[in-house]
């Protein structure tokens, strides 16, 4: 695969960023899935990741929307894309590009992800994983790790390509701790109380502050940007929100709700 062809090629953790926003359940055992019913066949790289093309990709869509809004079988969809019925941006036909479909599970992150799992869809390998577990940048759950580990992994391979390392990152994760900590700080009163519903409302809030927090963030970085004259406007919006996707289907308790510290300040 020359290097040209193969910018075009996604792997496996790109694609379910440019997904998950439309199909919040999809997940790295989904496409695998649907790549052993023979319904998509991406390509693989010299080390064995799978990389799907914008046909691969368009497909993907097709296959989903067909489950999600129509309720297909595969056998169905298969002979639908036998035909070439799938539209352009891998729609069926009667599906609208405004109307994302239902949101099932959207604020799910019960499921965890097994280490080669996650390695895949972030695309990073075991030293890298090694690395970013020893700075503080991940927690797992015993062999398994949880969707905020996965959006850690994700971000920090960005990351990786404009040169930064995870030893860079640890301000990072120093700032994200004392955000909770302030949050912590702020819920604790309803806590107090010591009953579900407060629990509940305590979630709410704590979800809300944090959500101001990231939007003051935001800001500042943006004007320390203009100030430091650097062109480009606003920030490009975040490839998807993470409450949004459930992780790949390797079982176990659940995880913690909620984006996960280091997650929380990257944004």
């Amino acid at each position: 695969m020359s290097g040209q062809f193969a910018q075009a090629y996604l792997g496996i953790g790109e694609v379910l960023v440019k997904l998950r926003t439309e199909f919040p359940d999809v997940s790295v055992s989904k496409i695998r899935f649907l790549e052993s019913e023979g319904l998509i066949s991406p390509a693989r790289s010299p080390s064995g990741y799978r990389r799907f093309s914008p046909d691969d990709i368009a497909r993907l869509r097709f296959i989903l929307a067909a489950q999600r809004d129509h309720y297909l079988p595969l056998r169905v969809i298969r002979e639908r894309l036998e035909h070439g019925q799938a539209g352009p941006g891998g729609r069926g036909p009667g599906d609208r590009p405004d109307d994302p479909g239902p949101q099932a599970g959207a604020g799910g992150r019960s499921e965890m992800v097994g280490r080669r799992d996650l390695l895949e869809a972030a695309g990073i390998d075991d030293e890298q994983l090694a690395e970013l577990e020893d700075h503080g940048l991940i927690r797992r759950s015993g062999r398994l790790y949880g969707q905020d580990a996965l959006d850690v992994a994700c971000a920090v391979a960005g990351l990786a390509r404009h040169g930064v390392q995870a030893r860079n990152l640890r301000p990072v994760v120093t700032s994200a701790e004392r955000d909770v900590a302030l949050i912590e700080q702020l819920v604790a009163p309803v806590l107090r109380q010591r009953s579900p519903r407060a629990r509940e409302q305590a979630g709410r809030t704590a979800r809300e502050i944090a959500a101001l927090v990231l939007r003051l963030r935001r800001a500042l970085i943006e004007s320390a940007l203009a100030e430091a004259a650097l062109p480009g406007g606003e920030l490009p919006e975040p490839a998807a929100a993470p409450a949004r996707r459930r992780p790949p289907a390797a079982r176990a308790p659940a995880a913690r709700d909620g984006r996960g510290r280091a997650g929380g300040a990257s944004a």
